[in-house]
């Protein structure tokens, strides 16, 4: 029997891209639950969602926008699948690869499996500044951890839901993604990277991260470095 995903889907003001990323999510021959938090989303995807009924999908609202590693917590607290699997909701990573995601973990070979963009997958060509911050904020998380990923920064991380709820997380916004690969490094866990392809955003388009975000990354891999 395969393993039943737990899809954890974070969600501020992406009313435009959430419900064809359902779609596309349910579409994955996987068994599976998928879980949305609504981050205080202000752009009408707050009331689409209350409106969306499917026994498959598990919503969660925020009171106030605290931020991606705020609802991702949210989520992971309440996922009851074999793996947890993070997705964001803006298209840019694409759901039909799942089956690569996961298979290290089905093969027993990894307890956290990271989707990279730089190992050869198809990808939208953009902004050359974010892929230099992306591969020094990479560099400085690999000398701390002394992992050699390619890409710490990718949106696709999957667990063992034992290993994920067994973590404590803090951060509550684009800092998880240093956070948890200084926490899974720390333990011990086995780490696989697999390459997947990547549609990304312009600004114009949606796009939220920005330089101040990259800032944080670096005290976030710092502080992180030091203990929990």
């Amino acid at each position: 029997m395969g393993l039943k995903l737990s899809v954890v889907i974070p969600v501020y003001n992406e009313r435009d891209t959430l419900m064809d990323l359902v779609d596309r999510v349910l579409a994955t021959p996987f068994e599976k639950e998928i879980l949305i938090v609504d981050d205080y989303s202000t752009d009408g995807t707050r009331e689409l969602l209350r409106e969306y009924e499917n026994p498959v999908v598990k919503k969660f609202y925020h009171e106030e926008n605290r931020g991606k590693g705020a609802a991702l917590r949210t989520a992971i607290r309440h996922a009851t699948g074999d793996v947890v699997l993070i997705q964001d909701a803006d298209l840019e990573y694409d759901p039909s690869e799942y089956g690569k995601l996961i298979e290290p973990i089905e093969q027993d070979l990894a307890d956290v499996v990271y989707g990279s963009r730089f190992l050869g997958g198809p990808h939208r060509v953009l902004f050359y500044w974010h892929y230099l911050g992306n591969q020094l904020l990479t560099t400085l998380s690999n000398m701390t951890t002394n992992l050699n990923l390619t890409d710490m920064e990718t949106c696709y991380k999957v667990f063992r839901r034992e290993v994920i709820q067994s973590i404590p997380l803090k951060s509550n916004r684009f800092g998880f993604e240093p956070e948890v690969t200084a926490k899974i490094a720390r333990r011990g866990y086995r780490v696989y990277e697999t390459p997947i392809s990547y549609h990304g955003r312009t600004y114009a388009e949606g796009k939220k991260i920005g330089w101040r975000d990259g800032v944080n990354a670096i005290w976030t891999i710092i502080r992180y470095h030091f203990g929990d």
